[in-house]
């Protein structure tokens, strides 16, 4: 068993839970509420710019100028056309920006920048892989069920699409080799650190199915 397989084995229960839960049930078969999936794109979309945030800083450390390379590629190309999904139901559902990160949205990003900034490469770099990954995950299970028409057609076809998918699996050979030069404790940092993306992955997809926001000032 490869190390990212590992990683993906003592998370699976939390995977599973995000694949069946309700929201990621209701987007298939095309009945979420759409109040509920603005709440998500707002909140991904001031996600998705400190997502860029923590990739750049792991590309600063980076071993090799290929590396550091493919993770600015991602920072800047990748996390443009998911803005420019968020733009098309910003107009398709008549979406106005968020003016702030709610709780979940606020302990993920913080959680990755501060890996990225504090911890070591091999760390970030496992903060980072779950929202490639359990995307495309996500993506491709919701896809074999999806209803049609669906009105989040666009969002599922992004995420199932090949192109996707190969940065996915860029970024596991990039973890593969960090891992494979890790220390034993280091590695374990690094499982703790997937661990923690993942549940905030789950998190994240929970406070928008229930409209969890800081409490009234």
């Amino acid at each position: 068993m490869t190390f990212t397989e590992t990683l993906w084995k003592s998370t699976e229960p939390l995977y599973r839970a995000i694949a069946d839960h309700p929201f990621n049930r209701d987007l298939a078969g095309g009945r979420l509420d759409p109040a509920r999936f603005a709440f998500y794109v707002q909140q991904d979309s001031l996600y998705l710019r400190d997502y860029a945030r923590a990739l750049a800083l792991l590309a600063a450390k980076a071993p090799t100028p290929e590396i550091a390379n493919d993770l600015m590629t991602y920072a800047q190309g990748g996390i443009a056309v998911e803005q420019a999904l968020h733009g098309t139901f910003f107009r398709q559902f008549a979406i106005g920006p968020a003016e702030r990160q709610e709780p979940a949205c606020f302990a993920y990003t913080q959680f990755l920048l501060a890996a990225t900034a504090l911890e070591s490469y091999e760390v970030g770099l496992a903060a980072v892989l779950p929202c490639f990954w359990i995307y495309r995950e996500v993506g491709l299970a919701i896809k074999k069920t999806a209803a049609s028409p669906n009105p989040y057609q666009a969002w599922i076809d992004t995420y199932s699409d090949d192109t996707f998918g190969l940065a996915v699996q860029r970024m596991l050979e990039i973890t593969e080799q960090a891992a494979a030069t890790a220390s034993p404790p280091l590695q374990d940092a690094m499982r703790d650190a997937f661990a923690r993306s993942t549940a905030c992955e789950w998190w994240f997809w929970d406070a928008a199915y229930r409209d969890l926001r800081w409490p009234a000032i």
